[in-house]
């Protein structure tokens, strides 16, 4: 038995949550007591299979850090938090994303 072709519109309506929509983000991983201070979140992901993944660690998207002189700190376009940036005291662990067809977005 053949399968149907994915659609090749737009995705709306169910096709908004259609397999393969967006690659998995591979980060640091973020404790659940682990307070977040202020600009960062915590991104929640799952597989295609609908397994959830641990969450990672993310810039908000309203989020404008600045550096000790006030300039602005640039943030990576996928907004997820490198190492060097975690907030103090977080443990750097990385997420080690499950094989499959879903692909895996490196840290930046």
């Amino acid at each position: 038995m053949a399968q149907d072709a994915p659609p090749s519109g737009p995705a709306e309506g169910i096709n908004l949550y259609r397999p393969g929509t967006e690659k998995l983000k591979q980060g640091i991983i973020v404790p659940e007591d682990f307070e977040l201070p202020p600009g960062y979140v915590r991104h929640y992901q799952s597989t295609d299979k609908g397994e959830g993944v641990k969450p990672i660690l993310m810039f908000h998207p309203d989020y404008k850090p600045v550096d000790s002189s006030g300039k602005p700190v640039e943030l990576p376009e996928s907004l997820v938090v490198p190492p060097e940036l975690a907030p103090a005291g977080m443990p750097i662990e990385i997420l080690e994303l499950p094989e499959g067809p879903e692909g895996v977005e490196p840290i930046p």
